[in-house]
């Protein structure tokens, strides 16, 4: 049975991408902070390729714990799902260093830390992918509009963060991508958002179980499209 490993998976996208790998029969380890929540252990009430794990992806004796729990299984794809928009006001003279380190530690360190937590159990598995949900929020080219400066320097990090370990994980079979979800009625994309999260989920698992090698090191949206750094 194939098998993902999805952090932030109690709400949003996370909790999308759950439901429609474990309804392709893969064997889900869904991660979040708090997997005792009445909302999480009902909705995997009965679904034995679903196990919840509590994950805090700030926490690096948290990863260290799990990723010694989960030594000797093979993760096909290790899915870097959870992240945070940041502070409320990021503007030129709004923005704090502190919470500017807290996006940054949440948004593009973290995903470092558990490829690296996770990066021999990756290469034991067939698929070897790790993917990281970035944004169009983080490209350079695509941005118009200014503003957002905690969010959009920590995506734009971690895009950088996905392209070195698709040169450096090369060697070991391991693809590595940055993913737009598109903008997405979740609590981060706001009610406006024209996009449900189950159309994004649907498309981003689409575009993931058709990746391939070539494809490592690139953003793409979830409908497969390649957008620029």
């Amino acid at each position: 049975m194939p098998t993902i490993l999805i952090t932030g998976a109690n709400r949003g996208l996370g909790l999308e991408l759950t439901k429609v790998f474990a309804g392709l029969q893969w064997r889900v380890i869904a991660c979040c902070r708090e997997p005792e929540q009445a909302a999480m252990q009902q909705a995997w009430a009965g679904q034995m390729a679903v196990t919840l794990h509590r994950l805090d992806v700030g926490d690096e004796q948290q990863i260290s714990a799990l990723a010694a729990q989960l030594a000797g299984t093979p993760i096909d794809i290790l899915f870097n799902n959870a992240g945070v928009y940041g502070p409320e006001l990021q503007g030129l003279d709004e923005l704090t260093v502190v919470d500017w380190l807290e996006t940054f530690r949440i948004n593009t360190i973290a995903p470092l830390r558990l490829a690296a937590a996770f990066v021999e159990s990756v290469a034991a598995s067939q698929r070897r992918i790790i993917a990281s949900m970035g944004s169009v929020m983080g490209s350079i080219a695509e941005n118009s509009s200014g503003g957002h400066y905690a969010y959009r320097t920590s995506k734009a990090a971690l895009h950088m963060v996905m392209k070195g370990l698709a040169v450096d994980l090369a060697p070991r079979g391991i693809t590595a991508v940055a993913f737009h979800p598109g903008w997405v009625r979740t609590r981060m994309g706001g009610d406006a958002a024209p996009l449900q999260p189950e159309e994004s989920a649907a498309g981003l698992a689409e575009v993931l179980l058709g990746l391939t090698p070539a494809q490592s090191g690139l953003l793409i949206d979830y409908l497969g499209k390649v957008r620029p750094w």
